[in-house]
């Protein structure tokens, strides 16, 4: 056991066996698996939509010979033959048609293939998952509700261009509003209900009376849950309009009717304050949101050149024999922090080579909390950990980080390689890489704190997905197999607050990153001391 605790969190999730499908929306490796799926249905719903149409087809033959007689003025009963196929019909013909076991079983076989692939179909969880994924991705972006509804990813605001531009435009139905809208609804979230269920209901008022097999929903169920989302954020004349409204479709629901009394009660007593405009809630669990947003939708990342002296890109060799003859292709970032970002440090080929070796692996990310890891909202993703000798690419990739960084990465100096894939809306909100108490779960490696990060952008993004320093006020888009590296503590152990950064949520695309997290002990020579005590 003491030999597991020394190679740390890395080396135990290293051992687990490969997950069983679940929490798709967390990784978009599970949610292109969920098309397979998808695609498997479709192959049983096809087939059933076939039998089902030759099965139709007979019986509409069956139906225009019958109709054709009782058309036929010549067709007459007299006609013995006439008389006995009617009696034949009549006793055996039609028991046929009407009790046939034929579209039974067209559907039992589409209940066949739906049954074996149901453990592999998302659950409850990750719908409600994605529905927040999308309020968040409203959120962080500052997107229209109205603009996604209608499948434009655009901030609102009039005469700002798209942040992202589908290939193929797709809309959401009022069934799916309502439901992003039932999310929030369910959590007391009264400014997201708010505005979801407003598309859901704007939206079911056009194709009032048109039945969706897939709805689940329906304008009532919208115009109730928006009417008490109004209630609970103050506006009673509005709730009392959307009642009214709700009881115009169905003036038996006495529930409904007793609300219309209240709020007439309630406005004619005078008592109620005007409702001011709906704050947001504010769900982060730091303080510096608007920041981090603001770092996220801000185009190119930081501040011109001009405005940042000392910074420019060469050629690094670092003193190691490994990159002479393919020097670094160093971009320094940032003097303070230190951050450094490594064009073309890993090739496609050993990228696609480190997410197959990771992706039967993965499993929901977790946090520290206390001396424990958990999973959270404020981290959507799956991860796993590679050692070096998972694969030769794995190897010579850790040669590499150690020439570049000039660190020793043999163990337990360093963790193993974790690759991460992001999910629906993945991000990870402002954190330290650092351990900020000695609790931490980081220790247990006995080797000291993190000092640096190296994170492998292995894939190219859309949309969002930048690495936001938040206190350093600068973001790093995804640069597909680029290498970006800061040192963690400063040069007397203290941990560098203005390492503050989070991952921005994907807005569109599949993100994948490699980390590697290199420890305080074994670098003493290597990263000595300042003779400041500050530094």
């Amino acid at each position: 056991m003491r030999a597991l605790g020394a190679l740390g969190l890395g080396a135990l999730l290293a051992l687990l066996p490969p997950p069983a499908p679940a929490e798709t929306y967390t990784a978009m490796l599970s949610v292109r698996g969920a098309l397979g799926s998808e695609g498997r249905l479709l192959r049983r719903l096809r087939a059933y939509l076939r039998d089902e149409s030759a099965r139709l087809r007979r019986l509409a033959r069956f139906y225009e010979k019958v109709q054709a007689l009782h058309q036929d003025p010549k067709a007459s009963v007299d006609n013995p033959l006439l008389a006995f196929s009617l009696i034949k019909r009549l006793h055996s013909d039609w028991p046929n048609v009407i009790y046939s076991d034929e579209a039974t079983e067209n559907t039992q076989a589409l209940h066949a293939g739906f049954k074996e692939v149901e453990q592999e179909l998302p659950g409850a969880e990750d719908l409600d998952g994605a529905a927040r994924a999308l309020m968040r991705l409203q959120d962080v972006y500052a997107l229209s509700v109205k603009g996604m509804a209608n499948g434009v990813f655009q901030r609102a605001g009039a005469g700002r261009p798209p942040l992202y531009s589908p290939g193929r435009r797709v809309s959401l139905s009022a069934d799916d509003c309502f439901h992003v809208g039932k999310v929030a609804y369910d959590t007391g979230d009264y400014y997201h209900s708010i505005a979801w269920l407003e598309e859901a209901v704007g939206l079911f008022r056009l194709s009032y009376g048109s039945w969706n097999p897939e709805d689940r929903s329906s304008l009532e169920d919208a115009l109730d849950h928006l009417a008490f989302s109004y209630f609970m954020a103050g506006n009673i004349s509005h709730a009392l309009s959307l009642s009214r409204e709700f009881l115009h479709y169905d003036p038996s629901n006495q529930r409904v009717a007793r609300n219309v009394a209240k709020y007439e009660k309630l406005l004619e007593m005078g008592t109620v304050a005007s409702a001011g405009p709906l704050q947001r809630p504010n769900s982060t669990r730091l303080q510096s949101r608007d920041a981090y947003e603001e770092l996220c939708q801000r185009p190119g990342g930081q501040p011109a050149p001009e405005h940042l002296p000392h910074l420019g890109c060469s050629y690094e060799t670092n003193s190691s024999p490994y990159l002479l003859l393919q020097p670094a292709k160093k971009e320094m970032v940032r003097i303070q922090p230190y951050v450094a970002l490594y064009h073309d440090f890993i090739s496609d080929a050993e990228a696609e080579t480190i997410k197959g070796l990771a992706g039967p692996w993965l499993q929901r990310s977790v946090v520290a909390s206390g001396e424990k890891q958990q999973k959270a909202e404020y981290r959507i993703s799956k991860s796993a950990w590679l050692k070096d000798t998972a694969d030769p690419v794995v190897r010579v990739l850790e040669q590499r980080i150690a020439a570049v960084t000039g660190l020793d990465l043999r163990p337990p100096y360093a963790e193993y390689l974790q690759v991460v894939n992001y999910g629906l809306g993945g991000h990870y909100e402002p954190h330290f890489d650092h351990a900020t108490s000695r609790k931490s779960p980081l220790y247990r490696m006995k080797s000291g704190n993190r000092i640096a990060t190296v994170m492998i952008y292995l894939s190219a993004v859309e949309a969002g997905g930048s690495t936001a320093f938040i206190y350093a006020n600068f973001s790093v888009p995804v640069v597909k197999n680029a290498a970006l590296f800061w040192w963690n503590l400063r040069r007397n152990g203290d941990g560098d607050e203005d390492t503050l950064h989070a991952g921005c949520p994907v807005l569109a695309g599949d993100k994948w990153v490699a980390n590697k997290w290199i420890h305080e002990h074994g670098q003493e020579f290597r990263r000595p001391c300042s003779a400041n005590p500050r530094d």
